[in-house]
């Protein structure tokens, strides 16, 4: 019997997907875990896979089309089957039977004498249907219009000429934020308004809702690191590019061990509750295109530093080809996040709830300082730690910065 597939959760933060590609045409024979689609989500591409088994009788969304959770994708049946009931639940065309090859769009019907051609019905200008007929159809009889007719009524209150208007829509639709947005704000000639990628959509609403619902402050140091990248650089002679060891590795593992020393400063406020972890899973900030990813690397205290160095770079490679697995990308209970390799030297950074800190680290700088009453070349670098209120008090924040200077300044205890 044929059944509507529907878009599934693929990770635990997804609200809507981009179908990237499909992976089977209409006509196509399915089974069970067989892959259907590859979808991008907010975190990265991944795969949908058949819950059924079957032929695939109808693609109900083109390639590149943004997609909400559960929405109607396809349907599944035996070969011949007659699903113009289904495709009628969902608004599609009908069709009859699956097609021999990929077809993503229903033939018009080919005019007989029983079924004489009648032109379509005029439409006055400026109508709710001139919306549809500057449009074009898309798939299973989709209209994808320049404006909505509820779009076009709020452009007529608001007197906005809704032709005049850039939309940002898919395929340069034009939507009600494009009609409503302020005067001050509207777009002129040049300007480019982009639709959002799901990810900058998550990333947009999660900061938004750190910043309301955390309350944050912010503890400054300025930590000596001239040992650190001394042992660095001993650690690193004979080494090859893939087992070298970067500043940051070196940090991963003296957060974590810090974390160890002062384990209140590990917790998290989960429903009016605080929640201490016995594990030091450290977050790590990877710029991608369009976005932020912050893999996660489990146990860093417990790990060597030549260990923590292979899994980062993996885990940054794997971000970066946004083939990270939803189980890389949640559960840390502490972040890290570094901008020194672009010359910044200080800036605080948004905590990713539920932790209850993040380690901002700007570059490392030459800089005189003064030892034993002379001033001698030095190496310093600032970090700011941001803080959730509701966990980290100042004294404790305090202490946990200064059980983080004790490793940076005698960083062999970082090796131990």
């Amino acid at each position: 019997m044929a059944k509507i597939i529907e878009l599934p959760k693929l990770s635990p933060t997804m609200e809507e997907g981009t179908l990237v590609r499909w992976s089977r045409k209409e006509g196509d024979a399915v089974g069970v875990d067989d892959l259907l689609a590859e979808v991008e989500t907010d975190k990265a591409t991944m795969e949908f896979r058949s819950f059924d088994k079957g032929t695939v009788l109808k693609l109900l969304v083109p390639e590149g089309a943004v997609l909400k959770l559960g929405q109607p994708v396809a349907i599944l049946g035996s070969p011949g089957e007659d699903i113009s009931a289904l495709l009628a639940s969902v608004g599609a065309a009908p069709a009859t039977s699956a097609p021999a090859g990929p077809t993503l769009e229903a033939a018009p019907p080919t005019p007989t004498s029983e079924q004489p051609t009648r032109p379509p019905p005029a439409t006055p200008a400026g109508s709710p249907g001139d919306a549809a007929v500057k449009g074009e159809r898309g798939v299973a009889g989709a209209i994808l219009a320049p404006s909505s007719p509820r779009v076009r009524r709020i452009a007529r209150e608001r007197a906005v000429d809704v032709d005049a208007v850039p939309g940002s829509g898919a395929h340069g639709r034009v939507t009600e934020a494009d009609v409503t947005r302020p005067k001050s704000l509207a777009l002129r000639p040049g300007d480019v308004a982009r639709p959002a990628s799901p990810m900058r959509k998550v990333i947009a609403r999660r900061l938004v809702e750190s910043k309301q619902t955390v309350p944050h402050f912010y503890l400054e140091a300025d930590l000596d690191f001239e040992a650190l990248v001394a042992l660095r650089e001993q650690v690193n002679k004979g080494s090859t590019a893939e087992t070298k060891v970067s500043v940051n590795d070196l940090l991963l593992r003296a957060c974590a061990l810090a974390l160890r020393e002062v384990p209140e400063a590990n917790a998290s406020w989960i429903d009016g509750q605080v929640v201490q972890y016995d594990r030091a899973d450290v977050s790590v900030a990877v710029s991608i295109e369009d976005g932020l990813l912050t893999p996660v690397l489990r146990d860093a205290d417990r790990l060597s530093l030549g260990a923590i160095a292979r899994a980062t770079k993996e885990l940054v490679a794997k971000a970066r080809a946004r083939k990270l697995t939803p189980e890389e990308m949640t559960g840390g209970t502490f972040s890290l996040s570094n901008l020194g390799m672009f010359q910044i030297d200080r800036f605080a950074a948004v905590i990713n709830p539920p932790e209850s800190m993040i380690l901002a680290v700007g570059a490392v700088r030459d800089v005189p300082v003064v030892k034993a009453g002379a001033v001698v070349p030095g190496k310093r670098c600032a970090v700011t730690l941001s803080c959730d209120h509701r966990v980290v008090d100042g004294a404790l924040g305090a202490r946990w910065l200064l059980a983080l200077r004790g490793l940076v300044e005698n960083p062999m205890r970082i090796l131990v």
